[in-house]
């Protein structure tokens, strides 16, 4: 009986390690892509551009040329012939057909032939037509040169990365210098600072602070700010003054004193709050448990800007190692953390 059990896993440990085992699923992703090629690994690499950081580390071009070389030595060296390479999985038989169906489309529709070229171009020799075209596949050297390309062409576009959040940098106070104010945050409060002219007194100011609205200017002239607040705060906590005659400060005191205001007015620029980075000598101020799920705050975003499992994640894992320990005899090859 243990020698059956034995042979199951080896069985089992040579099934999650089979290079085919997602063949049924890739075909199907192909045949999504018309059974182009390109188009398909274009949407492998789009998918581990936006769901990992590979592209993110300096080496990336590099790791990419030697995985596509240790996959397909054919591709990258042009030796192997027919046994090389992915080649090495495709029968004469179909090297033939498709050979044979590659000519007789080459003269309906030249463009299809010509991308299906590259699939072939190991078996067959290209006639003088088709070798101009096929010469860069040949090459390792172009083939970093395209890998490159693709590599740099999110860049280009500057798509942000989902995982660290969108926005506009916070400046030092973990808030915002825009054209007609700045304002600065901790947890527990917003500073909000707007610039008057010089030698305005209290009484020529209009500023007006609800729980969830505020609105500042100078009387005669329209409001600088007005509208409604990211969050609510406390009317009765709040108060403003002039400060040097040129400057109009406002402090509002927030209800929610466990999250960061992505801006001041709703509708407006918003910062990337995963960018904030609160005091740690403020910490002190703070009672214990605000203080420990501020530093449990802190921890996860450090954690997601270095691409690591969060607090949550780790607690997640650790229960699932514990829980495959205590039950050996069970298959967790399969088992995913949501």
């Amino acid at each position: 009986m243990a020698k059956l059990h034995e042979r199951t896993l080896i069985e089992e440990i040579d099934e999650a390690s089979d290079p085919t085992r997602f063949d049924s699923d890739l075909a199907k992703v192909l045949i999504a892509h018309n059974n182009d090629p390109e188009e398909f690994l274009r949407t492998v690499v789009g998918f581990v551009d936006r769901k990992t950081r590979f592209f993110k580390q300096s080496d990336a071009s590099r790791r990419l040329v030697r995985l596509v070389d240790s996959v397909s030595p054919a591709t990258s060296s042009g030796k192997g012939g027919v046994k090389g390479g992915f080649f090495g999985k495709v029968s004469e038989r179909d090297v033939n057909a498709a050979s044979k169906e590659n000519a007789g489309s080459a003269a309906n529709a030249p463009a299809t032939a010509s991308a299906r070229k590259p699939e072939l171009a190991a078996d067959h020799p290209a006639t003088p037509e088709e070798a101009k075209p096929s010469e860069p596949m040949a090459s390792p050297e172009s083939s970093k040169d395209n890998t490159a390309s693709s590599e740099q062409a999110p860049e280009v576009e500057e798509v942000p990365d989902a995982s660290e959040g969108q926005g506009l940098k916070p400046n030092r106070g973990n808030g915002a210098d825009l054209e007609s104010y700045s304002w600065t945050q901790t947890l527990s409060e917003v500073t909000v600072s707007v610039p008057v002219p010089s030698g305005t007194k209290g009484k020529m100011c209009d500023v007006v602070i609800s729980k969830d609205k505020l609105k500042v200017g100078v009387k005669g002239q329209a409001p600088v700010l007005n509208g409604e607040l990211h969050d609510q705060v406390k009317p009765e906590d709040c108060f403003w003054n002039i400060s040097d005659g040129k400057l109009v400060e406002i402090t509002l005191q927030k209800v929610n004193t466990m999250s960061w205001w992505k801006s001041i007015i709703k509708g407006e620029n918003e910062i990337n709050t995963q960018k904030v980075e609160p005091e740690n000598s403020k910490l002190e101020d703070l009672d214990g448990d605000t203080r420990q799920t501020v530093e449990k705050m802190m921890f996860d975003q450090r954690q997601k800007q270095m691409g690591l499992p969060t607090s949550e994640e780790s607690n997640k894992q650790d229960m699932l190692k514990k829980f495959m320990a205590a039950h050996p005899e069970m298959d967790f090859s399969n088992a995913k953390i949501s």
